[in-house]
């Protein structure tokens, strides 16, 4: 397996950025011919790294520091009104941990999504081998959680289980449960599942201040930010 001092790092031409108008990014992405076991996997997410596919990738904009990497400590983790609310509103909803799998009703509901919620994101318009390429294809690490409610599928949530936690990929659901904020429900699932396996953090990619549709990340205090190389806390 290859070692984080002997892993090698690319970086891509600039390109539109997908978060801030206006503004151009850079990518730095490991290797991916690199063997990269959950070991070297999980140092990369604490040094701000983030999966799509099978790449794993860090901002790397010279002259931009919106992106920021963002996680929960789950022992510190302390509800509030609204995600007491969610919870009991999904009082019934069953959880099933499944391997990742290209399945027509797993892609109807990713296309039922990104339509409604994404029509006009990178994502769109959806199709099978995005889907593939994006949730299925990637790490030994990753799994489906299938939130099912009275057998119906509501929502599936992306997550690879690494040594410290667990980091969250992507999450869609049904556009007509959308009252029932699924999407919450499925961060504050995943806090419980990481405090019940005795781990320390739930990793949410990255926060961008200026982005409206990252806003949701600050919303689960205490969190931290990786900031300058290190993981601060915040409480406010």
């Amino acid at each position: 397996m290859t070692s984080l001092s002997e892993l090698r790092f690319f970086t891509t031409p600039e390109h539109e950025c997908s978060y801030l108008q206006g503004k151009q990014a850079l990518t730095l992405f490991a290797d991916p011919l690199a063997l990269i076991d959950t070991e070297l996997y999980s140092s990369l997410s604490r040094a701000g790294f983030r999966r799509s596919g099978v790449h794993i990738y860090r901002p790397y904009c010279q002259t931009c520091s919106a992106c920021v990497p963002i996680r929960i400590p789950v022992a510190k983790f302390k509800p509030h009104r609204r995600h007491k609310r969610v919870w009991k509103l999904n009082r019934d909803m069953v959880v099933d941990c499944i391997p990742p799998s290209v399945t027509q009703e797993y892609y109807t509901l990713y296309e039922r999504y990104i339509n409604a919620r994404h029509a006009d994101g990178d994502m769109y318009p959806p199709d099978k081998t995005q889907f593939e390429s994006f949730l299925v294809e990637g790490r030994p690490e990753t799994k489906f959680f299938e939130f099912r409610e009275h057998g119906k599928l509501i929502a599936v949530t992306v997550a690879d289980r690494i040594l410290d936690g667990h980091s969250a990929i992507y999450t869609f659901f049904d556009p007509d449960h959308s009252d029932q904020s699924p999407g919450v429900f499925a961060i504050l699932w995943l806090i419980e599942e990481t405090t019940r396996l005795t781990l320390d953090y739930l990793y949410l990619g990255y926060w961008i201040k200026q982005c409206r549709k990252m806003s949701y990340k600050v919303e689960y205090k205490p969190f931290e930010l990786y900031i300058n190389n290190h993981w601060i806390s915040v409480t406010r």
